[in-house]
């Protein structure tokens, strides 16, 4: 069993609801998520639902406006990648928006890899 691009669907709808229980259902409790920024040549490694949750948490706390705009997915045996267009304002009124992807590998149903990547863009200034 493997997940549909319905599925990265549904999934990407509770990330834009900031619903952790629902993105969560998605996640084998060994997932591996690496985000897309960090010190490491991967950027910043999440292992475990627990830590992926508060990752993920974090980033709707920091940008309570965070939203992964205009996603698409596809699934292909045991991978799968959605595109969407991230943006989010921090509390400074700072704000981000650039395209990105995750690359997805799953196992029996659930994602055991997240691999994010997003376009290196400037902060762009607050709007008034």
């Amino acid at each position: 069993m493997t997940l549909s691009a319905t599925d990265l669907k549904t999934l990407f709808d509770a990330f834009n609801r900031h619903d952790i229980d629902g993105v969560m259902h998605f996640f084998a409790e060994d997932c591996v998520f690496n985000a897309v920024g960090g010190p490491e040549v991967y950027g910043n490694r999440f292992t475990g639902t627990d830590a992926i949750a508060d990752a993920f948490s974090g980033v709707w706390t920091s940008m309570p406006d965070a939203e992964w705009g205009n996603h698409s997915h596809f699934v292909e045996g045991d991978r799968g990648v959605s595109e969407w267009t991230f943006s989010g304002t921090a509390a400074d009124g700072s704000r981000i928006e650039a395209e990105g992807c995750d690359l997805f590998t799953f196992r029996n149903g659930k994602i055991v890899r997240k691999q994010a990547f997003r376009k290196n863009r400037p902060v762009l200034q607050p709007r008034y």
